[in-house]
């Protein structure tokens, strides 16, 4: 397996991060969300360099596609963020509506957008074929990425493996790390999803099968957490010795997360940092 590069634009150099909050989440979820973007690329005083396995480390492995494409390496940089509390659109979204939401942004040239909404939407798709997608405007050289809170939908496909699968080995689930099933979970999808969209904003980027139907850098390992990871079991993971709670990777704040395995470009294998 490899994923090729077709020529295509990256999402590189700095990178400022808009975060769109459609419907409610309480302050503790939001900051989950910023200190997890706050963790890609930290100062030396937000995380100790002995303080490892870390966010910053998962990230390297996005930063070796850039420069395998001779790119600048992407610094994410959480620029500012909005919350939509009162469902104007409605509970029932369709994908169109996510690129209308993501006008609601400051959104310049160069731009992500991360729109995430509540546990009480549903999106077009969402828990039937995705747990989240991204998007782009080619124009404004921009990209969006949309992730939904499963907890009350389908926490069983897109909150895995801190939640009993819905189908296959039906392990007991993990410790949420965070204590919050659904955000927890909104992480793993966030991070797969901003691995993609930085190597692939496009979709003529890194990636590999045919363009309407690609695996990209995270999409390649799925279900992959840690070594020894097999189908029904994430892999060996670092365990909380207070509260039990399963995770790979430490992050500002004194945060811990679980991050999906990266499909690294030099080894083509599934690359995990435990």
């Amino acid at each position: 397996m490899l994923l090729s590069y077709h020529n295509g634009v990256l999402l590189e150099g700095k990178l400022p991060v808009s975060i769109l909050w459609y419907g409610q989440f309480t302050p503790s979820q939001k900051s989950i969300v910023a200190d997890f973007l706050l963790s890609l690329n930290p100062t030396k005083q937000m995380v100790s360099s002995s303080s490892k396995p870390n966010v910053a480390l998962w990230w390297k492995t996005i930063q070796t596609y850039l420069r395998k494409a001779g790119k600048k390496q992407a610094q994410v940089v959480l620029s500012n963020q909005v919350s939509i509390e009162n469902y104007p659109m409605g509970k029932i979204l369709k994908k169109a509506q996510i690129t209308e939401l993501t006008q609601k942004v400051n959104s310049k040239p160069g731009r992500l957008v991360l729109v995430l909404t509540d546990k009480d939407v549903a999106v077009e798709g969402f828990c039937m074929s995705n747990c989240g997608f991204h998007g782009s405007n080619a124009e404004k050289n921009s990209a969006f990425i949309w992730v939904g809170n499963s907890v009350t939908q389908c926490p069983g496909q897109c909150a895995w493996p801190f939640h009993q699968p819905i189908y296959g080995p039906q392990t007991a689930p993990l410790v949420a790390p965070n204590g919050d099933v659904g955000l927890d979970g909104m992480i793993v999808n966030i991070a797969s999803l901003l691995a993609g969209t930085v190597t692939n904003p496009f979709g003529n980027g890194f990636y590999q099968g045919s363009s309407g139907a690609y695996l990209e850098a995270s999409s390649a390992c799925p279900g992959v957490y840690a070594k020894g990871a097999y189908p029904g079991y994430a892999g060996d993971l670092l365990v909380d010795s207070g509260s039990g709670a399963s995770y790979n990777a430490l992050g500002v704040n004194g945060r811990k997360y679980l991050l999906p395995a990266v499909f690294d470009p030099l080894t083509s294998s599934c690359s995990t940092i435990v």
